[in-house]
């Protein structure tokens, strides 16, 4: 093929793949334009060559953001080029510097990644831009598959990337799209466009550094698959569309058994045991991808399960994964945020100044003030200082005058409040006296019915799910 009519094919492949992606937006979501993630390498300077040709035509506004790892000595100078490559093609440059855990436990390498990827996530958020598209290609792909190969992933892990997908668990928030219009391409196929573009490009130390898995697959283990089996990334691709097609296939699986086993928020342990047992793996990590958190492995997965499904019909069950805990109760299994009792406050003393909530941030939640016909009296209740704090014991409180006073635990089992919740849930004394019991309700001493001059307390945690 000539020269001219590659670059014609690459930069025709690249609008046809980029047209579909927009596909999905409106012209009002795009008003910000779109992004590219520019590190400054041969991969994402295609890229950009690529996307300035695409999006000047069609007076698209385009945006670069580099991530600055701070791992190399050259990271200042690769800053430099990348904002110079941007003004040179009048596009818009940011860049966010990041500093990436080494005690992560995960490596430095997947720490580089999230942090990376949160910044992108950042960018997106503060700037606006729902679409921001990378670099990745067949290649890209086929080592991902080899990865994901090593490390035992089933369906979902073999089915690599995707042209298009909302990423939440990489970005943070669920707004933003990851577009990867080249991902059908070779990298020889970059790599000559780059040449024939006179791109100028850097060049990372680190892709060299064999310690990273990554890099040794892709420099010692690819060119000996290359050798015994030519044309194996086209073929990987064309696998990994295989693995989606029946990834689709389980999750449109899970989704009908979380519809037939959901009790709220949770799942019904005796409609999640009907099922066979490779369903019911199916929709407990669906329901796990739901919440946001690592997948467990299938040994960890089938331990949870055990602990969840053989304990006793009274047992106090919590399962701790990742960043929330799983809870047996009235079988149904939950989840929660795992946040330790031990990191909360144990008492604060304040004020009420007519604000509509105030947020405590040691207790993970805000205590919400509402006007309302019954309640405490405004004005009686500026005057008092009090106290927001955990269990003391011996708690008890009226809820109606025409009602017992009761202890806490009474209130709540008739309430129906769940074991994990009632040790997170915090109270508001005056000095020694209780006068609301969060999830509960205020003791009726206090309570009084003054047209627009009453205040109903409601407590909300910071996150929906611990709820």
């Amino acid at each position: 093929m000539r020269s001219d009519q590659l670059c014609s094919a690459l930069e025709h492949a690249f609008a046809r793949n980029l047209d579909a992606i927009l596909d999905h937006f409106s012209v009002e979501e795009l008003q910000n334009g779109i992004a590219i993630a520019y590190s400054g390498g041969l991969d994402s300077s295609v890229l950009l060559d690529l996307a300035i040709k695409y999006c000047d035509p069609r007076h698209l506004p385009l945006s670069a953001f580099h991530v600055h790892h701070g791992l190399s000595p050259n990271a200042d100078a690769w800053l430099s080029h990348c904002q110079a490559a941007c003004l040179a093609g009048s596009v818009a440059f940011h860049y966010e510097k990041i500093v990436v855990a080494s005690d992560s436990g995960d490596g430095i390498e997947a720490s580089a990644r999230q942090g990376r990827y949160q910044a992108l996530g950042r960018f997106s958020q503060n700037h606006e831009i729902p679409l921001i598209l990378t670099a990745h290609h067949q290649d890209d792909q086929a080592e991902t598959l080899l990865l994901q190969m090593l490390r035992g992933s089933g369906v979902a892990g073999m089915s690599g990337m995707s042209t298009c997908n909302r990423a939440q668990n990489l970005f943070g928030h669920e707004q933003v799209v990851l577009g990867r219009p080249i991902l059908s391409e070779k990298r020889v196929t970059l790599e000559a466009y780059a040449a024939l573009r006179k791109l100028s490009y850097i060049q990372d130390e680190s892709n060299f550094d064999h310690r990273y898995l990554r890099n040794a697959i892709r420099h010692r283990v690819m060119p000996t698959l290359q050798e015994l089996s030519p044309g194996y990334v086209e073929r990987m691709a064309r696998s990994a569309r295989h693995f989606q097609a029946a990834q689709d296939l389980l999750l449109e699986v899970a989704e009908q058994d979380f519809s037939a086993c959901a009790a709220g928020t949770g799942l019904q342990l005796e409609s999640m045991q009907n099922l066979s047992a490779a369903r019911r793996d199916n929709l407990f990590r669906y329901w796990l991808s739901k919440a946001g958190v690592r997948m467990p492995t299938t040994a960890r997965l089938k331990e949870m399960q055990s602990q969840l499904f053989e304990g006793r019909e009274d047992a106090r069950i919590t399962v701790n994964h990742d960043t929330i805990a799983i809870h047996r109760y009235k079988n149904v299994v939950y989840f929660s945020g795992q946040k330790p009792v031990t990191e909360l406050a144990g008492s604060l003393e304040f004020m009420w100044q007519d604000q509509s909530s105030m947020h405590f941030p040691q207790f993970h939640g805000s205590l919400v003030f509402e006007i309302a016909d019954v309640g405490l009296e405004a004005a009686w209740l500026r005057r008092q200082q009090l106290c927001l704090h955990l269990r003391r014991g011996g708690e008890r409180l009226k809820l109606a005058e025409n009602r017992p006073t009761r202890d806490m635990k009474s209130h709540f089992q008739s309430l129906n409040v769940p074991f994990w919740q009632r040790e997170r849930l915090p109270y508001v004394s005056m000095g020694k006296d209780l006068l609301f019991a969060a999830g509960v309700g205020m003791q009726s001493r206090y309570l009084r019915a003054v047209d627009g001059g009453c205040i109903s307390l409601r407590w909300v945690f910071d996150e929906d799910r611990t709820l």
